[in-house]
Formats: C-alpha cells, structure tokens, sequence
C-alpha cells in the first residue's frame, strides 16, 4: 500500500506513536510518504520507502496568522496526486483531518478519491476539540473520516459522549512498543554514578505541561527519598519545569533531582531506572508509562484516563487518585524497599507490555483497518 501520514512532528506522544507506526509499515514494504511542517523528530534521514514532504506556509501581508490548514490540504491533494497514495492517515482530527477532506474533495473534482482515517490521541478531543468554537469542525471531521480509531478505550468513550457521532464507529487500536528498542538488557545503565552510590532511579518523562502535574511528581519523590536513597531523573521540558525546580529546592531535594531537558531517545535512559512516575491529571493512553513498562519499570500513575488499560493494578504498577500523593509515595517506597518484589513487579512489567502492546501486532491492525477501508473503494 501507499500511505500518507500526517502528524505532528514535535515532541509528544501522537508523534512519537505516528511516526513508529510509519517506519514500521516500511519496514513490512509499504510506501510511507509523511506530510507536516518539518521532519518528525523520531525520523531517521534517511529509510527505504519513507519519504518526508514538507509543508511550507506562504506568508502574505494579508494573513496576519498564516492559514497551515489549506496549505496542508494543498500539499496532501499535490503527494496523493505524484505518489498515487491511497490511504491518508492523520493523527490529530483537526487540523489534519479537516485539511484531509479539503484534499480529498479536490481529489474527487478530478475523478480521483482518498481514504482518510483518522487516529484520535486526545487532547484534539479531550481539549480542543470541545472549545465551543472547535467543537463543530471537530465533529464534522470526524464524521467525514472513512475510518476512525482512538488509542484508548477511554478515549473512545469520551469522543462518543463529547461528540455523538451518528453514523461513525471509532475502533480502539492501542498505542505500541518495539520490543527490541525498550528492553532492559539491550543497554548499559546511564546512570552509573548512581548504581555506585547504592540510590534507586526514580524517573518522570512528559512535556511539563500543567495536565503531568510535575509537581506532584517532586511532591511523591520527596517522600520516597525520606525512605529510599534514591534520585529523580525529570526528563522533558515545557512551562511547568520552572515550578517543578521550585518545588524541588522548596522540598530541600534539589541535590538529589537531576533535570535533563528534551531527550528524543528515551529507551537507553528508561533501562537506568528502577520506577516511573505518572500522576497526571488525565492521560489519554499514557506512551510514556507503556514505554517504561516494556523496560521492566514499575509504574507508580493516576489511576486516570486510560492507564488502567495500560498499567495493571497490583501488578505491573500502582494507581491512585489524582493528587493522592501520599498514597503514591507509600506504593513507591513499598517496592523500591523489597528488592524481590520490585523483580517481580519488573519481569511482569516487561512481560505484559510484550503481551499486549508489541509493535507486530498493533501494525498489524492498522494494516487490517487500511484494508477493510480500501475494500469501499474497489467494491
């Protein structure tokens, strides 16, 4: 097949997910052509059958805010055209989804016709799209999507209730790991100095917005160092990390918290730490707390959103309510204090994230989605 993938290419979890899902297709000998603003952060220069079509804003005296959306249907409506492309893929319902009608109703003037599917992560649901003023486009692409699927069985619901969607069904296909990439044993420890003072690696990744609640994140680490010789390892950055850094100094553990800032790689460091830290206010999915899963990481989170679905309760991690900090500070220290319990906690980590999260298989329902789409058209 020929697929276009449009994301955003920023760091985050929808494109981190999209763009895995689009090398992992190439690699099963689909043609995979990306179309966004710039090239995805997760995306080598160069693989074969990838390709990476920028979309370029043209800026006029006219436009104060540069409209991205139609020449982002432009561009798609110009690649399906060269490339004979037959699946447009957007992650994110607007604005992708929206400028993936616009190219296709262009295609359609011309005797030429797209499938569109669109994969919901959502904040285009949870957030932006229920802004009074989104809300009817939101719905409209939606609806006007061949094929809809949301990464959570939450999400899934929610996007049913915020929107209704009469005549859509949205198919919950889960987010997904390389089982190769995110294994403990394929690397060295990054922290050594660490393992050498005899600490435990406590880490957090996220883009620091207020939705994380990095400073619940301090908050729970303070309480585990009162106990466990540990270090918090914060990785990410955004407008919440300057009051993340307070916190830390606030709480007099600063020594012990160590900032990274934006790391694209993140497998190597999550093979380093002992406990992952996710007490977000609402987590769509939850990637972040999959990928330290797969690692052999314990999961310490909210028990929010979509994590119960990804993280199992009492077994490979530990959820709570939102803004619970002492109830997440106790499960922490109660398995970073038992080596034995955080092993079995850490082998069922790895082994249920393989089990029901690994990339063949998840890739393989959205090549069977892609299918059952294309069948419409050569019906």
């Amino acid at each position: 097949m020929k697929i276009g993938i449009t994301c955003y290419p920023t760091y985050g979890g929808s494109g981190a997910v999209a763009t895995e899902l689009g090398i992992a297709l190439a690699a099963r000998g689909h043609e995979v052509h990306f179309i966004t603003y710039q090239q995805p952060f997760r995306l080598p220069n160069y693989l074969p059958r990838v390709y990476f079509h920028e979309v370029e804003v043209t800026r006029y005296p006219l436009f104060e805010y540069p409209p991205y959306d139609l020449a982002l249907a432009v561009k798609m409506h110009e690649v399906v055209r060269d490339h004979e492309l037959e699946v447009l893929h957007c992650h994110y319902a607007i604005p992708h989804a929206t400028s993936a009608w616009i190219a296709r109703e262009m295609l359609r003037e011309t005797g030429r016709d797209i499938k569109v599917v669109t994969t919901l992560h959502g904040t285009d649901i949870t957030i932006v799209g229920q802004e009074r003023s989104f809300h009817t486009i939101t719905k409209f692409s939606i609806e006007k999507s061949d094929a809809v699927t949301a990464v959570s069985s939450h999400l899934r619901e929610e996007t049913l209730r915020a929107f209704g969607c009469s005549g859509c069904s949205v198919e919950v296909i889960y987010n997904f790991i390389d089982p190769a990439l995110f294994d403990r044993r394929a690397h060295t420890s990054p922290f050594p100095d660490i393992a050498e003072a005899g600490k435990r690696v406590v880490m957090h990744i996220s883009n620091f917005r207020a939705v994380k609640r990095v400073r619940d994140v301090v908050r729970v680490f303070a309480q585990i160092h009162a106990q466990v010789p540990s270090v918090l390892v914060m990785v990410g950055d955004g407008p919440e990390r300057v009051d993340a850094e307070a916190e830390a100094r606030l709480l007099g553990v600063h020594h012990d918290v160590r900032f990274l800032g934006r790391i694209d790689s993140v497998a190597p460091l999550l093979a380093g730490a002992d406990l992952f830290l996710l007490p977000s206010a609402s987590e769509s999915f939850g990637l972040s707390a999959l990928e330290a899963l797969a690692c052999g990481v314990p999961v310490v989170a909210s028990d929010a959103g979509g994590l119960p679905e990804v993280v199992r309760e009492g077994v490979t991690g530990w959820l709570h309510p939102v803004g619970d900090v002492q109830g997440m500070a106790s499960s922490a220290i109660d398995v970073l204090a038992d080596r034995s319990r955080w092993e079995v906690a850490s082998a069922a980590a790895a082994a249920d994230a393989r089990a029901r999260f690994a990339e063949r298989d998840i890739v393989a329902q959205y090549e069977a989605l892609y299918s059952r789409t294309l069948a419409l058209i050569r019906a």
